[in-house]
């Protein structure tokens, strides 16, 4: 029979994705339209934004208000200018790592870039990944900065992920309450989403990964027989599981606003199965801790810090949550000196000088236990975390004058809460969330609910601090501060000043005091 190349071959070549099946959700991707004129604008430096920053005070704390400033030095020495015809829309925050932006590091990195969202919009990093949504709704983990390739082919199992993007936007609603761009968002992220759906997951529709692709590159999660770093070992991965349970209800509540309640009756099965199945399949009773499933239906028994994406996702109800939260504040698994570590220290592998994830503390791991922690109503043990977490990242800044990509669990070398290699020092990069985020958040206490026009301001401290010039919604700025006390249970005396009305609730003292006021600006 006489072969009849009816398309040629350079029609396979123009059209490498001729063999995956088109989303036509991706037809509505706006950012991929974007790509043809993209932003044209500088980027913006420390200078020009040091005057308008929040101004942080805490009396008697000088070196954390220098390690803060010092963050934003470093981070503003990366933000950079698009490359023309890299197909990148938006200047971005580099990941300072290898020429690539990174989905897991640029959502983290978001997290802290909000209080400057009047001053550069780091929030539009991620439009470079939305730019490059391919037409089957796959988005590349890494791409290049300089050419604009993705650094992975579709289908290699460390291709993508962590699959977080969706709760950087939702945290971005929350504090600005900007419908227009969750409107657009939802498109990639949805058909990202459904992407993950038919190319991760198992016949079950449990999720997997790899050590690259979740992130965490080097814990020993899959069978010793497979790559710890490059293989998803055939096993569930209890992070990845979690983080899809995360964004199956994010997506819901996304739909209900934006007018795309078509998606809803497939993200609530999913949401419903993927919950149940993390409690039937990766929970256990005995040791009160969720773990990756390996072949055979058989844990594996490696606490690690990914099980505590279950308190994002909500799919710890009741004694299973106390179970969970209370691995940390057990000094032999992850209450270390330093916290919060990425291995529990009754691990075979937990290294006391980190091992990078075998053990080590890294920002953005703590500030989703944090977070994770706010859902639960855990606000104490978040204060007492991040003030130990901070404390070590302020006593390395003393050391070093600066901030690592991670750090030590234990006061190891000497004294010294960091390991040089192979933690990258000048990292901001991610490790900007503790002298920024998790300082205002978690240290001071203070937690916008815009969409409420709210604060709330868990007040832990006895020494007198706040904030001036501190963002809220897309108008406000406030002053928020208050005097030293002598007791923790004394009533605090707060001061505030706004350009905008406002709700201010103070929760103070061993009994959860709380008192609200009204400025009416």
């Amino acid at each position: 029979m006489e072969y009849i190349d009816y398309y040629g071959l350079d029609f396979f070549k123009q059209n490498a994705e001729f063999t995956h099946e088109e989303n036509l959700l991706v037809d509505e991707n706006v950012f991929i339209e974007r790509k043809k004129c993209p932003e044209d604008v500088p980027a913006v430096t420390f200078e020009d934004a040091k005057d308008s920053l929040p101004v942080p005070h805490w009396e008697g704390h000088e070196d954390y208000i220098n390690c803060y400033w010092k963050a934003w030095e470093i981070g503003f020495k990366n933000v950079l200018k698009l490359v023309p015809n890299t197909g990148f829309v938006s200047n971005f925050i580099d990941t300072a790592f290898n020429g690539c932006i990174f989905m897991w590091d640029s959502s983290f990195m978001l997290m802290f870039g909000k209080y400057a969202d009047r001053i550069f919009k780091f929030q539009k990093t991620l439009d470079n990944f939305y730019s490059h949504q391919h037409i089957d709704g796959f988005i590349c983990r890494e791409i290049e900065e300089w050419t604009g390739k993705d650094h992975f082919t579709r289908h290699d199992p460390s291709a993508t992920g962590p699959d977080i993007m969706t709760w950087c936007e939702w945290e971005y609603y929350l504090n600005f309450g900007d419908k227009k761009r969750l409107s657009e968002v939802f498109v990639p992220l949805m058909a990202y989403h459904q992407w993950m759906r038919e190319n991760h997951t198992w016949r079950d529709g449990t999720y997997f990964s790899t050590g690259w692709g979740c992130g965490m590159d080097n814990i020993r999660r899959v069978e010793p027989q497979y790559s710890r770093m490059y293989s998803h070992g055939h096993a569930v991965w209890v992070d990845a599981c979690m983080q899809e349970l995360l964004n199956c209800n994010i997506l819901v509540e996304m739909a209900k606003i934006v007018g795309r309640e078509e998606f809803i009756p497939e993200l609530t099965d999913e949401r419903d199965m993927l919950k149940a199945a993390i409690n039937e399949k990766l929970w256990d009773e005995d040791t009160g801790f969720y773990y990756d499933l390996w072949r055979g239906d058989r844990k594996s028994m490696i606490k690690h810090i990914g099980a505590y994406w279950g308190l994002l996702a909500r799919c710890a109800d009741g004694e299973r949550a106390e179970k969970l939260i209370a691995h940390l504040e057990n000094e032999n698994e992850f209450k270390t000196p330093n916290r919060v570590p990425a291995l529990s220290r009754d691990m075979a592998e937990y290294d006391p000088e980190g091992d990078y994830w075998n053990g080590g503390v890294w920002p953005p791991t703590t500030y989703m236990v944090l977070k994770g922690l706010d859902t639960y109503e855990k606000f104490d043990l978040s204060h007492e975390i991040a003030k130990d977490y901070l404390y070590s990242a302020i006593d390395v800044f003393l050391q070093t004058g600066t901030l690592f990509e991670n750090y030590a669990p234990e006061f190891v070398n000497e004294g010294r809460p960091w390991k040089g290699d192979p933690a990258r020092p000048n990292f901001v990069g991610w490790s900007g969330l503790g002298p920024i985020s998790i300082l205002f958040e978690y240290v001071f206490g203070i937690k916008p609910e815009a969409q409420n026009n709210k604060i709330v301001w868990h007040v832990n401290l006895t020494e007198r601090h706040g904030i001036e010039k501190y963002p809220f919604g897309n108008e406000g700025t406030l002053t928020l501060m208050c005097e030293a006390r002598e007791s923790a249970n004394d009533v605090p005396a707060i001061t505030v000043e706004s350009n905008v009305p406002v709700t201010v609730e103070i929760i103070y003292g061993e009994k959860g005091n709380k008192k609200s006021f009204v400025i009416e600006k």
